[in-house]
């Protein structure tokens, strides 16, 4: 099984880097799978299916909130955890995996069918584990959930505006703007 799960995990490596540097959209498998050196047949046999591929790959390639705010225990950690995760995700180590959650954000509208699913689950799954953060700073529920959607679907907006526009003096200073908001003690 170890060989099973170190293959499947380098092969996910790889899609994950593919996928961000040619996109979902026109994902076939036949085509990813030779830019992989491998075959169809072992893509379906790692992961089932081209959908399954897709949520494998924005699950791997997405920042860990849970550990990136796992130390927080006051506003100003909140803030330095907030501002890890905006390092990340346009400087750091998922600058360019992002870019796979922003394809199925963008196509979730227009084939629900095929990424509204997927795309929810993405953005729950980064906003959730945020929630008893805020709780434990002293945040009414609703209060939580609303900060921790400010910031988590906040920053996500500002990167892609960073990628599309490439204007980073203004979205540095809005990410600074979002932050001190969304970090901001209870009222």
């Amino acid at each position: 099984m170890g060989q099973r799960t170190d293959k499947r995990a380098e092969l996910l490596r790889q899609v994950v880097d593919q996928l961000a540097e040619h996109g979902i959209a026109d994902l076939s498998l036949a085509p990813l799978a030779e830019r992989l050196g491998t075959s169809k047949r072992m893509l379906i046999y790692y992961f089932g299916s081209r959908d399954e591929l897709i949520a494998a790959a924005i699950a791997a390639s997405r920042p860990d909130i849970g550990d990136l705010f796992s130390e927080v225990h006051d506003t100003a950690s909140l803030r330095a955890a907030a501002f890890a995760l905006w390092e990340a995700i346009t400087r750091g180590r998922q600058r360019r995996p992002i870019r796979i959650l922003f394809q199925v954000l963008s196509l979730a509208p227009t084939q629900p069918e095929r990424y509204a699913e997927v795309a929810a689950d993405a953005v729950t799954a980064m906003v959730e584990p945020l929630v008893p953060v805020y709780r434990r700073l002293g945040f009414a529920d609703a209060d939580a959930r609303a900060r921790a959607s400010l910031l988590i679907s906040g920053l996500r907006g500002l990167c892609q505006d960073r990628i599309v526009t490439g204007d980073e003096p203004r979205i540095e200073a809005a990410a600074r703007a979002l932050i001190d908001s969304a970090t901001a003690g209870p009222r």
